[in-house]
């Protein structure tokens, strides 16, 4: 463990941004909290006998997020500290005003384990899927303070399983009970003699469909997507796809894919809006698009549109941050972004509108993916051939895969009723 903060140290040294954010982040976590429990700030006074929620980044933030608000609704007295381990979790959720505090996870020693235990004294101490921190387990074990794991996932090939991973394994026998989100999770940590262990399935599922009962109206998306209900208008446009947190793999097939089928129109939300890389988007599409914050009276997500912008344009680029969520009603089909990368990103916040799903194929890890595929609602592509031949079948058949997916949903809603029922319900 000191191995790798020592590296962290020296890669914020020579300007990483994100090992800079995280070293302080994490080197100033336990100061600062005491600072604010001192001075009163943001409620911390109260945070004895807190609910300690940790979660990595954004994604499992997603999951924690239907306890949290649920628990908060019930129970509004009661206190909350919410940590991070990634800074762009962290910097995208410091300000989230459903917790009582909003911290770095302090480094994780056993030194800062005893202190930041000794500060709050949590009443309950809940992971999110794969945080498993042997310094913060071990201490919380060793006090007897209840400790949880929820939509955790687990697989043969993870170190707790490999022959010299032994003293990992041990470390979930720390836990006072884990969550899964499968079958085979559960079965294979009872085969390893971890036995506290419940199916609950993933919270996402109830996240994305809050998250889509509270979809924004956007008319400049509207009014961008409505030609292809509208053939009356002169324009040939059929179909929309909305491609989601994409990255330049995705983009060059997209790009190629719209230069050939003139009659489909596409919203890219791109994972990265700096000028450097929307440049390469605008040079690929060569004059079919139109960026978000041009096609707006002013730059606000609810802007009336100026509609004359959106005439004979083919695709429409969000040059904004929030919007996403919302975007995917207006679709016939989506396409998600990450996975000719490190991995795919949402899929379900774009199946819980009922429509059809694709993305790269880095998938094998994602659970929800492939129940998508399994339940012919969703493909994997592997190159612009098959990407080609997938997205025309998605785009024919979009409405039998749409309601696949919207059934794969709703078979995956309720985990957070199961949780909150079990810990909180008494």
């Amino acid at each position: 463990m000191h191995i790798i903060y020592f590296f962290i140290r020296i890669a914020s040294w020579f300007g990483h941004r994100k090992a800079k954010l995280l070293y302080q982040g994490q080197t100033q976590a336990l100061k600062t909290l005491a600072d604010s429990v001192a001075n009163g700030v943001k409620k911390t006074q109260s945070l004895k006998q807190a609910i300690w929620i940790h979660v990595a980044s954004v994604g499992e933030f997603e999951q924690a997020r239907p306890i949290i608000e649920h628990l908060k609704r019930v129970r509004p007295e009661q206190p909350i500290l919410l940590t991070f381990y990634s800074p762009s979790g962290y910097e995208l959720r410091k300000n989230y005003d459903k917790v009582d505090y909003v911290s770095y996870l302090p480094m994780p020693t056993r030194k800062n384990a005893r202190t930041l235990l000794d500060m709050i004294e949590p009443s309950m101490a809940i992971f999110v899927k794969y945080e498993f921190w042997p310094a913060y387990l071990k201490e919380l074990h060793k006090r007897g303070i209840k400790t949880y794991s929820i939509s955790a996932i687990f697989r043969p090939g993870q170190l707790f399983f490999r022959p010299w991973g032994k003293p990992y394994l041990k470390l979930l026998q720390c836990f006072t009970r884990i969550y899964v989100q499968d079958e085979a999770s559960r079965e294979l940590l009872l085969s390893h003699s971890i036995q506290d262990v419940r199916i609950a399935g993933d919270t996402r599922f109830d996240r994305v469909e809050q998250v889509a009962a509270q979809a924004k109206e956007l008319p400049v998306v509207a009014t961008f997507v409505d030609r292809a209900n509208h053939p009356e208008l002169g324009e040939q446009y059929k179909r929309v796809i909305i491609a989601g947190s994409t990255w330049p793999k995705d983009e060059e097939m997209l790009a190629r894919y719209i230069h050939s089928h003139e009659d489909v129109l596409l919203v890219l939300v791109p994972h990265e809006i700096h000028e450097g890389h929307m440049e390469k988007i605008f040079h690929i599409f060569e004059g079919r698009y139109i960026r978000y914050t041009e096609a707006v009276s002013s730059p606000d997500s609810c802007s009336v549109p100026q509609a004359a912008n959106l005439k004979h344009v083919q695709v429409l680029v969000i040059d904004t941050m929030g919007m996403l969520s919302s975007i995917y009603r207006y679709g016939d089909v989506a396409y998600i972004g990450g996975g000719f990368g490190v991995g795919i990103h949402n899929t379900l916040e774009a199946a819980v509108y009922g429509m059809p799903v694709l993305f790269g194929p880095n998938y094998k890890h994602f659970r929800e993916a492939i129940g998508l595929i399994n339940a012919g609602a969703a493909y994997s592509v592997n190159d612009y051939v098959e990407f080609e031949a997938r997205m025309d079948e998605a785009l024919a058949n979009h409405k039998a895969m749409g309601e696949k997916a919207d059934a794969f949903v709703k078979a995956g809603v309720g985990a957070t009723d199961h949780i909150y029922n079990e810990l909180f319900a008494k």
